[in-house]
């Protein structure tokens, strides 16, 4: 028999604030956190702004020798897992819990590339003597839970994942899995991400993915709006204390939620563009549902990809179109999403900072908004939330994640009650 998964505590460093009480707060106030870039001279790129974690210090969390040696999305990672453990209040209970069970799941899409860049400039100049005894090990993806595990003696499960901007949504519905079949009793599942760099801001620029508003950043990512001409780029880290039911009533956590479904599919159609027909979402969306064992008109929110793409927009809304085929009366009693507007795209982390607003809607029963949301280009019949959070009465949500290579991932959420 399975075991129920829940959630008892979330960390999160985002561009709306340094913890998630800040972060939901300033989210359902619709403030956006899209500024000038300051962590690096962005003078000469074509986009010149992002969401930047501002007033971070990475040594609240780590000794100060320590901080040199790893890359920035170590940091945010480290600190996202630590107030993680300390929301759910997991260290109270180590006496009673076995810490071979006790896992670390934190994924980066990219990983240390500002690290990579920097050590490479040093190289040229200086030649193999400038590179730091500590650089690979300060810049890969898996590191984040290497620390972690060390400082609190955490032996159970412990891998990275990478899947573009599906990542941490991957390690949240895989935590959930393991412990489900009785391989941990706790992880601590999320992403982080600190792509702000010339390589990361030059690279998606190439690629024509990025906003140009740069005469206006907080109203440059806009999921939805008939303006919007690309995603916003952006830094950040999210961990959930994931654990089994009993484990968690065992020891006397505050449930936040329970994870209820997750489904995964590929598009196996282009390497950076979404399948046009919207069925590796569509997969995806109805693989959690099995798992759920629910019917799309039992979700009464969906916090969606929503990058404010051209394209990505209007394809999952046509994949979640699909799943009410057989109910089309359904889509009524459903409001969408994308909390991109104000957070911007963390990448390797957007699945988990999304899942987290996907929770705190359940507990709060509250929509966040979808900002700069004018001029929508889709049919009316969709409630896309527009501008000002909302009351509502939420059991389950959904939360989506698509990335580069055609990785698909979506997690549902039930709202506990005791």
């Amino acid at each position: 028999m399975k075991e129920r998964v829940v959630v008892t505590g979330i960390g999160a460093l985002t561009p709306l604030g340094l913890d998630m009480e800040s972060t939901w707060e300033n989210g359902i106030a619709g403030k956006s956190g899209i500024a000038p870039i300051t962590l690096f001279d962005a003078s000469n790129e074509a986009t010149r702004f992002a969401g930047e974690v501002k007033g971070f210090d990475p040594s609240n969390y780590i000794d100060l020798r320590e901080c040199k040696r790893y890359d920035r999305f170590i940091h945010l990672g480290n600190a996202a897992g630590i107030q993680a453990i300390e929301n759910s209040k997991l260290e109270e209970s180590f006496d009673i819990l076995d810490k071979n069970r006790i896992g670390i799941i934190i994924g980066s899409g990219i990983g240390g590339l500002t690290n990579i860049q920097e050590t490479h400039l040093k190289s040229l100049k200086g030649g193999s003597r400038k590179i730091s005894p500590f650089f690979i090990a300060g810049s890969i993806i898996n590191m984040i839970g290497g620390i972690l595990s060390i400082k609190y003696g955490l032996m159970g499960p412990n891998f990275s994942i990478a899947t573009a901007c599906a990542t941490s949504s991957h390690t949240i519905g895989l935590a959930a899995r393991l412990i489900a079949y009785g391989d941990a009793d706790v992880i601590i599942a999320g992403g982080a991400e600190a792509p702000i760099s010339h390589l990361g801001v030059g690279g998606f620029n190439a690629c024509k993915a990025l906003s140009t508003r740069n005469d206006n950043p907080t109203k440059a990512s806009r999921p939805w709006d008939k303006e919007r001409d690309g995603f916003v780029l952006s830094e950040g880290a999210v961990a959930l204390t994931l654990e089994s039911y009993s484990t968690a009533v065992k020891r006397g956590a505050n449930i936040l939620a329970e994870l209820v479904g997750f489904g995964m599919s590929a598009d196996a159609y282009h390497v950076t563009a979404p399948q046009e027909n919207g069925n590796g979402a569509y997969s995806a969306m109805s693989n959690a549902l099995k798992d759920a064992k629910i019917d799309i008109s039992d979700i009464s929110y969906i916090n969606a990809h929503g990058t404010s793409t051209p394209l990505g927009d209007m394809i999952e809304i046509s994949a979640i179109e699909k799943l009410y085929h057989d109910n089309p009366d359904s889509i009524k009693n459903v409001s969408i999403s994308s909390t991109k507007s104000m957070t911007g795209h963390l990448l390797g982390a957007a699945g988990a900072i999304e899942a987290a607003y996907s929770i705190m809607a359940l507990k709060y029963q509250i929509i966040p908004p979808t900002i700069n949301l004018n001029n929508p280009d889709t049919d009316s019949k969709w409630d896309l939330t527009p501008n000002e959070a909302h009351k509502k009465e939420l059991s389950f949500v959904m939360s989506n994640s698509f990335g580069f290579g055609g990785k698909n991932s979506t997690l549902i959420f039930k709202r506990y009650t005791a």
